[in-house]
């Protein structure tokens, strides 16, 4: 195809996937009583904070905000240091059934995650955990991909260069924290936007684990909203746009380059 083709099929894909957003922000910034009078439009005729004042009122938003936050800190600060730990370990590491565990951590991605989701709510049940952050948090604490992406990411490294750092005394951990690591910045940032990503959009696991409203995180809180006898669309918009907004500002930005590249040398097309 020539360019201006090109160019014209890029943009109608791309309006696909911006048009829901686009709706999303303008509904959020719509007055109510043109939400529910049937005014609303892409471009309604006067725009308003008040939904987001209203919302801030009536429910604790910057609670649940920063529980979302800190459970999807804790979970991806765990998740890239285990799934770290074992790639390294699957990659380089020499030990009896080796492949073996390689083969059954990639099986589990054959697995749905409603399919082992009773017994593991069995297991956090019998630690005590039911009702706590915590609960969230552990069964989240690695994942197959993110094994599985950072034992190809590891293959590529040459084992001259692990030698080496063995001949200057450096150990397992330290090859992994001092020589390995530093070239593992694009992995990095793939398993911490993923982790982070699955985290933060969780709904299922947070809903059957979590009994106080006062800890909901953000997906939770957005279907307790629905659940309200007055639907707000404006309110509930403005909430889905509040929870948009770090993967969209902060995180997919900020780790765009990290995110393709890391990708790209993990051996993932």
């Amino acid at each position: 195809m020539s360019r201006p083709v090109r160019f014209v099929v890029c943009l109608l894909v791309s309006a696909v996937f911006v048009l829901p957003l686009f709706a999303m922000v303008v509904v959020a910034f719509t007055p109510r009583e043109l939400v529910f009078d049937g005014g609303a439009s892409l471009w309604p005729s006067r725009f308003t904070t008040g939904n987001f004042s209203n919302l801030f009122a009536s429910f604790p938003v910057w609670r649940w905000f920063s529980n979302a936050m800190v459970a999807a800190t804790l979970t991806t600060a765990l998740s890239v240091a285990v799934n770290l730990a074992a790639g390294f370990a699957l990659a380089k590491l020499r030990f009896a059934g080796r492949s073996v565990v390689l083969l059954v951590v990639l099986s589990t991605l054959m697995v749905p995650a409603q399919a082992v989701m009773i017994p593991q709510f069995e297991l956090v049940a019998r630690m005590g955990l039911i009702g706590l952050f915590w609960a969230v948090i552990l069964p989240s604490a690695s994942t197959a991909l993110g094994v599985f992406l950072a034992r190809q990411f590891f293959v590529s490294v040459p084992d001259e260069l692990l030698d080496a750092a063995r001949l200057d005394g450096c150990g397992t951990v330290a090859t992994l924290r001092y020589v390995v690591l530093p070239m593992a910045k694009p992995l990095v940032a793939v398993m911490v936007l993923l982790a982070f990503m699955t985290q933060w959009n969780d709904f299922l696991w947070p809903l059957i684990t979590l009994r106080d409203p006062d800890l909901y995180t953000l997906p939770v809180a957005l279907r307790f909203l629905q659940g309200q006898s007055d639907a707000d669309y404006g309110g509930l918009m403005a909430m889905a746009l509040l929870s948009c907004l770090p993967l969209l500002v902060v995180v997919f930005v900020a780790l765009q380059r990290f995110f393709v590249d890391g990708f790209s040398r993990s051996g993932i097309r």
